[in-house]
């Protein structure tokens, strides 16, 4: 098979949650397991971050493989859902998995995995850990894809979990309270192996202290820790200037005022692993300063060394166009304080949502000062428009209706002026369907 006939048969011949929803969501471990077996375990052939949470995953991922990147080592990292390509998810120190690799993986494997079942997210994961085998990398920042407890990543046997933080999205599959989704959160703590939290409430506090208890795996909570002692927020969302406790002062390449909780995680996560001997010269007696180059580094260039994109990331000025994957509740939270207060004219909003998140909770939060754009993601679960925009007449949201986000986007861009921002957001798909339109 060629690589587009490979995908095209990872994403349609296979059940996948990405379409299909809870019916591409297969709850058990015992596929994977023996996929992995057949496979001779590859995964035990190298070291592991594992990191799950409900928001901010795929940014402290990113930036702890950008770290340990510029630090020296050869680095896996495991993400999802892509943007553009598949062969986004897979990357060794920046660079996608080669496209040859996943067609002869598939091609070779095909048979087993229709014999056996598998899913396509479980077939993903075994091409990953396959593939960081072959290149013989040094440590894997492994993003959980969906809950943890039960999710194909959760055969690893980490040096380090980490779980940014819990609130209601995936109700449907990992429970309909924050105290059923932190147990399946929970799931990726492992016995001996430390836990770093970067939020916690007091629903799910007491959750997260009695698994990591049952595993005798020491917890570090990352909001009890003063490591950020300032951050300011660029006014033009170009990014965030830090001064830390333990890593120096350095500006953050990720806008969004999110992004500080986020590096509060991530900074009490590169603390555990200088514990356990990792990112610091042998011989280096002060761990406090040991990387705080190479920390500034990855901070600053986290995109261009690891490919991220979609987290505030500004594509043009004149008019501004920034794109987020926010998508849930308590995602707008902090995207809605961030869009009132930056400066602009105008706020324009390109804004699309799938059929398995809480579009009231969301659309309640959205600015009420903007011009929306309501269009429907190129995906089986996208929400239509018309729908959208009666939802956002109840909640007094003034725009119009488009079919695709190529149209919103052209319709926007066409009526912005210069000082006038465009936002586009809602959904991973959203941002995806209008990066395919920047390529």
């Amino acid at each position: 098979m060629t690589y587009e006939e490979t995908c095209d048969w990872l994403f349609n011949q296979t059940a996948n949650y990405e379409s299909q929803g809870q019916g591409g969501y297969k709850a058990s471990l015992d596929n994977m397991l023996k996929l992995d077996e057949h496979y001779g375990n590859p995964h035990k052939s190298f070291r592991c971050i594992h990191i799950g949470g409900t928001n901010g995953k795929g940014s402290v991922s990113h930036t702890i493989a950008s770290v340990l990147q510029t630090c020296g080592y050869k680095v896996g990292l495991y993400t999802s859902p892509h943007l553009l390509d598949f062969s986004e998810r897979i990357r060794v120190n920046g660079q996608p998995i080669k496209q040859e690799y996943v067609s002869q993986f598939v091609e070779e494997g095909k048979d087993f995995f229709e014999q056996l079942g598998n899913t396509f997210f479980e077939i993903a994961t075994e091409m990953t850990f396959c593939y960081f085998k072959d290149c013989d990398i040094d440590i894997a920042v492994v993003e959980v894809g969906l809950g943890g407890r039960l999710d194909s990543t959760n055969i690893i046997n980490p040096i380090l979990s980490v779980i940014t933080n819990v609130s209601l999205d995936h109700t449907r599959i990992l429970g309909s309270s924050v105290e059923q989704i932190a147990v399946e959160k929970g799931g990726i703590i492992k016995d001996t192996i430390p836990v770093v939290i970067g939020e916690a409430s007091a629903e799910t506090r007491p959750i997260f202290d009695a698994l990591a208890q049952q595993c005798d795996a020491p917890i570090i909570y990352a909001e009890d820790n003063e490591e950020i002692l300032s951050a300011e927020i660029l006014k033009d969302g170009s990014g965030i200037y830090y001064e830390t406790a333990h890593a120096g002062m350095f500006k953050g390449q990720l806008g969004g005022d999110y992004q500080i909780k986020n590096t509060r995680t991530i900074i009490s996560a590169l603390k555990e692993l200088m514990n356990q001997g990792y990112l610091i010269e042998p011989e280096s007696a002060n761990a406090k300063i040991a990387v705080q180059k190479e920390i500034s580094e990855a901070f600053l260039h986290v995109s261009e060394i690891t490919g991220l994109q979609g987290r505030w990331q500004i594509i043009r000025t004149s008019p501004t166009v920034i794109c987020d994957i926010g998508h849930n509740v308590a995602a707008w939270e902090q995207l809605n304080k961030q869009l009132e207060t930056v400066e602009c004219n105008h706020l324009h909003i390109i804004f699309g949502m799938v059929d398995d998140k809480d579009v009231y909770g969301v659309m309640s939060l959205l600015p009420k000062k903007a011009t929306y754009y309501f269009t429907k993601p190129s995906t089986k679960r996208g929400l239509p428009e018309q729908s959208l925009l009666v939802f956002g007449q109840q909640f007094n949201l003034s725009g119009q209706s488009y079919a695709t986000v190529e149209e919103a986007y052209s319709s926007a861009i066409r009526t912005a002026e210069n000082k006038d921002i465009i936002f586009i957001g809602g959904s991973n798909y959203v941002v995806a369907d209008f990066l395919k339109t920047r390529v």
